[in-house]
């Protein structure tokens, strides 16, 4: 029998990436599970998990007899990450830190840290995807160096990995994986791909990870958790406050203490307001939040966009679209949100203009704009500017229809 394959295996403290590692082993790979530590809890007057989850983690190596390791990245989280979420939400922006967490650092730091410090082979994750090559493949991929040229190796380009759905639609996590790069996927995986959360929990029961089963599901900002976000965003920005404005006719509704603190698409808390208000806009210039009284008022939906230069997994737009300049495929901008068709633009700067089939709600600058081919995640762009929404054209509408009323040619009986 040949040498033992290194993986490191990320390991969280959850459910998820304790099974990832266990089926790492008993498919013969010599594994190192390694926490990863990315905000100080010394820092926070408020609920971190962080000591118990590394906990949790070094007791699922402790049963699989594996090696434990943890490592801070609590400075590079804070510069590369948490510093950019900030000027993202003062320039009235809503970022997606979770997509900026896999890209900055668990697939750049982290992953560099697995294969040039600790010697990996490859390195794993417990995420819900998949990738267009075989585990064997992965390995074949093992110490290359980076190109000292301006150009990459040309069997690469032809053969780039290509990133899909996993089994489990439900849980599929492609969109948070959306930036990555092609260096890190081609060595990464994913044991989880072909699994369904349910069957996952069931080899996580029969191995006795009871401590780790019972753990409710993070769903905060990433490694900063569940906590209230206005609360939060306020002990790092000043507040600055401002109205909030109907957008039908102007009306002052009330106060705010900061745009940032709001994001389109959710309710505004507005004191003596018995019915419902949502925010369909905001002017950073005036401080202005726009709010309509319906959750679906026509201001909150929008069918274009544009974003900044397109992250391409496979690093080359497809081909369809170099020719053409024009792809059909699918859009998403929050997880889980349902697929919707498009027609996407490539721009020369390699932007690109998303139509999409029918309005959406609460498209937001500052998202990350994810597309689909099929089962694939081609990559996604961060959403810089939105098209009308459908209240400015209906305003615009009904304004064309007044003017052409206006200026009909009357009858002499109307003039009598």
């Amino acid at each position: 029998m040949g040498f033992l394959r290194h993986v490191v295996c990320a390991m969280s403290g959850g459910v998820d990436s304790s099974v990832a590692a266990l089926l790492l082993k008993r498919r013969g790979y010599s594994v190192t599970g390694v926490f990863m530590k990315n905000w100080d809890s010394l820092d926070e007057r408020g609920v971190c998990t962080t000591e118990r989850d590394c906990e949790d983690a070094y007791r699922v190596c402790q049963s699989l007899d594996i090696p434990f390791h943890q490592v801070s990245y609590v400075k590079e989280y804070w510069h590369e990450v948490f510093s950019y979420l900030l000027k993202e939400y003062e320039k009235g922006r809503t970022p997606n830190p979770d997509i900026l967490c896999n890209k900055h650092i668990k697939f750049n730091h982290f992953y560099k840290y697995a294969i040039n410090v600790l010697g990996a082979d490859a390195f794993a994750t417990g995420h819900y995807a998949r990738t267009s090559q075989e585990d064997e493949d992965v390995f074949e991929h093992t110490h290359t160096s980076p190109p000292t040229t301006l150009f990459r190796n040309r069997f690469e380009m032809r053969n780039p990995v290509h990133l899909y759905k996993g089994a489990d639609l439900l849980k599929d996590q492609t969109f948070f994986l959306s930036q990555i790069s092609q260096d890190a996927l081609r060595q990464t995986m994913f044991p989880l791909a072909g699994l369904t959360k349910a069957f996952v929990k069931k080899i996580a029961a029969e191995a006795g990870f009871y401590h780790v089963l019972k753990k409710k599901e993070s769903m905060g900002i990433c490694f900063i958790g569940e906590r209230n976000f206005e609360k939060f965003i306020l002990e790092y920005l000043e507040p600055k406050p401002g109205n909030f404005v109907s957008i039908e006719d102007g009306t002052l509704m009330g106060k705010h203490k900061g745009w940032f603190t709001l994001t389109l698409g959710q309710r505004a808390r507005i004191g003596g307001q018995r019915d419902a208000w949502f925010v369909v806009d905001k002017d950073i210039s005036t401080g202005d939040v726009f709010v309509a009284p319906t959750t679906n008022h026509p201001a909150l939906f929008r069918d274009t966009l544009r974003t900044d230069r397109f992250h391409w997994i496979a690093v080359d737009p497809p081909p369809e679209l170099v020719r053409t300049q024009m792809m059909e495929c699918h859009f998403r901008f929050i997880h889980q949100m349902p697929l919707t068709p498009c027609t996407v633009t490539l721009n020369m700067d390699g932007s690109v203009w998303i139509s999409l089939s029918q309005p959406v709600r609460a498209l937001t600058p500052g998202q990350f704009a994810v597309l689909y081919k099929g089962d694939e995640c081609l990559g996604s762009g961060k959403i810089i500017q939105l098209g009308p929404s459908e209240y400015t054209l209906q305003q615009g509408r009904e304004g064309l229809i007044g003017a052409a009323r206006h200026n009909e040619p009357q009858t002499p009986e109307a003039a009598s």
